[in-house]
């Protein structure tokens, strides 16, 4: 059995969606669009612990981080105007597709527990977000540095607009959600 890349099923999501989604033009077919990786490390000011975060997030990426900074100061949480609060990554093209499928077929499988991600993270733009608890699962990260595990939110943006086309997308590229009616069962 091949393995096929992300990309090519964006590319032929079309052919596989058109009869589940009512679609009659390639156009109106979902696509991916981009992944944005962040993590923030609030008002931490342990300058190693900072330039570990953004190792960390380009090692995993391959890109370097852009470093994001407070918009509004705030006084209850001591933050200024300009003050770095977190490191943002996006990534489009060849990485995205490289990187979404480490994140399908390497790293969420490692993850502790996992069960399959929940069908409600869908927002009404049509982007799917993921919140990971521990950096460590992928596997471009050294587990000898297991003091310094920071979490990060992984969105998947695409070029649908209802949830429902969403979720078509995010199960034909292989994303493992969870089945409808295991929300049902347990409480």
């Amino acid at each position: 059995m091949t393995h096929k890349t992300t990309y090519e099923l964006n590319k032929d999501s079309f052919k596989v969606l058109k009869d589940t989604l009512a679609i009659k033009n390639p156009m109106q077919a979902p696509q991916l669009s981009k992944v944005v990786i962040s993590s923030g490390f609030g008002s931490v000011k342990d300058k190693k612990k900072i330039e570990l975060i953004a190792d960390r997030l380009a090692r995993i990426t391959g890109q370097k981080p852009a470093m994001r900074a407070t918009k509004k100061a705030i006084a209850s949480f001591k933050t200024r105007v300009g003050d770095p609060v977190g490191y943002q990554v996006t990534l489009r093209g060849k990485r995205m597709n490289e990187f979404l499928d480490r994140l399908i077929n390497i790293a969420l499988p490692r993850t502790k527990d996992f069960r399959g991600l929940s069908r409600n993270s869908v927002d009404d733009m049509g982007n799917y977000t993921i919140g990971i608890k521990e950096h460590t699962i992928f596997a471009e990260t050294s587990d000898e540095d297991l003091k310094d595990v920071f979490g990060m939110s992984i969105t998947i943006v695409t070029t649908s607009r209802s949830k429902k086309n969403t979720l078509a997308l995010l199960e034909h590229i292989g994303l493992p959600l969870k089945k409808e009616d295991d929300k049902k069962g347990k409480k």
